[in-house]
């Protein structure tokens, strides 16, 4: 049932304003002065978060405290919208913050197996309660010159209760994290962190490499989920390791990791490097993923780390705990952009492995993977497979769409006139030579 929190706002008696403190309660230094304009903001701070508790005394019968997060971590902030969204019997709405305010709202849910629209307790002007647990959650708008923001405010019946929230927190989330991919993206508004689900599984059968560099990497992340971090102690070993992709783009680096966060035994990130990679950003990704080990991270592009980041980011991988339980996979289409500091140095990234064009080999094993005999004769397989030879994973992909999309126009897939097209292309690209369109024409000059 909705309630409102003004009714508690009234006669509130603070710790340390007028009255003798009860044996062992604490006292606050400074005290509260009713009708001191200068507390008026304390006041309605006071106001609020009394009245929050007061209620939640009242209801529950036992006494919430007031607790505030210095790490900077929302994980259940996440997951309370999550359990609201999916009406988990596990968290109530307790009531609403403040009158005049949304209480309720909606939201287009494009992930669902039917997408429609969704109505729920709005996050913000709401106090959830895990009463199971005692822990409340209240996210409270807050009313300033140029507009209204929220503050993310924490209860709970004492320490014991926090600490097991936050410990089942990290359970929950690295179980959630199993099936979807934390992404991480460098604005010049900040980092933006998204949480992603995996639509469509990669396996590891649909990752086209050379057998022995493919047994290679998988085998390195299994031997590190399957290990107990007790050996690494044991032993003195790193508890992290790190393996740098590189090579030209479109030959399978993108697949190769989505196939890893899909089948390895933990939670995996992806951050993309940008011009706005900070050192801000640096230290918020390790911490996020520090919660998440052991984990794999992946960085995407690794060389565009600009020039001001990379002694932060170079000194964040030497840290004594800072990779604690991630697996580190950097990728990079420009090795020789990298700096010399992260090739094959212990620690930081521990191996180098290049991802090169296709042979005839991988080139007809990427064909007949996709289903392309599905249009095509052996005979003409073959074919494709000799005339495709300098084609990249990426341009095979593209020359079994075509093969797909002619064959369901006229019958039969011509082979030949789609690799020449695709040849074609390709030299324009290289070549780079615009028309200036005064022969009628836009594109590239044959």
């Amino acid at each position: 049932m909705e309630r409102k929190m003004e009714q508690y706002d009234t006669g509130l008696q603070l710790p340390g304003s007028s009255g003798a403190a009860e044996a062992g309660e604490e006292r606050a230094i400074i005290a509260y002065e009713p009708g001191n304009p200068n507390m008026s903001e304390y006041e309605s701070y006071a106001r609020v978060t009394r009245g929050i508790e007061d209620m939640l005394e009242e209801r529950y019968g036992m006494t919430y405290t007031l607790y505030a997060s210095d790490d900077g971590n929302s994980d259940y902030w996440d997951l309370l919208e999550e359990d609201v969204k999916k009406g988990s019997p596990e968290v109530e709405c307790a009531g609403r913050i403040y009158e005049g305010i949304e209480g309720r709202t909606f939201a287009y849910d494009e992930d669902s197996s039917t997408p429609e629209y969704s109505i729920h307790p709005a996050i913000r002007n709401n106090v959830f309660v895990y009463p199971e647990q005692g822990v409340a959650l209240a996210r409270i708008p807050m009313f300033r010159q140029h507009g209204i923001y929220s503050e993310d405010f924490v209860f709970a019946t004492g320490d014991e209760a926090i600490s097991r929230f936050l410990s089942g927190v990290r359970d929950r989330q690295r179980s959630r994290e199993k099936t979807r991919i934390t992404v991480f993206t460098d604005t010049n508004n900040g980092i933006q962190r998204e949480s992603e689900p995996i639509t469509r599984a990669v396996s590891r059968d649909d990752v086209i490499l050379p057998e022995p560099l493919k047994k290679e990497i998988y085998r390195s992340l299994d031997q590190f989920f399957a290990s107990d971090r007790s050996f690494y102690r044991k032993h003195n070993l790193p508890f992290k390791r790190g393996i740098l992709l590189y090579g030209r783009p479109g030959n399978g680096k993108t697949t190769l990791v989505k196939s890893i966060a899909g089948s390895v035994q933990g939670p995996a990130a992806y951050w993309q490097i940008t011009e706005y990679t900070s050192s801000v950003s640096v230290q918020e990704v390790f911490e996020t993923a520090a919660r998440l080990a052991p984990m794999v991270l992946v960085i995407e592009d690794i060389d565009s780390m600009p020039q001001s980041v990379r002694s932060f980011f170079l000194n964040t991988l030497d840290g004594a705990t800072s990779k604690e339980g991630i697996f580190l996979i950097g990728t990079t289409n420009y090795p020789e952009k990298i700096d010399p500091g992260l090739m094959n140095r212990a620690g930081r990234f521990d191996r180098s492995y290049e991802i090169m064009l296709p042979d005839a080999d991988l080139r007809r094993a990427f064909l007949e993977r996709r289903g392309m005999l599905d249009f095509v004769s052996p005979e003409e397989l073959e074919r494709a497979v000799a005339l495709a030879k300098g084609f990249s994973m990426a341009q095979l992909g593209e020359l079994y769409v075509s093969a797909a999309l002619d064959w369901n126009e006229h019958g039969k897939a011509d082979i030949d006139g789609i690799v020449r097209s695709m040849n074609g292309q390709l030299s324009k690209e290289k070549r780079g030579n615009w028309l200036d369109g005064r022969d009628g024409g836009i594109g590239f000059q044959l």
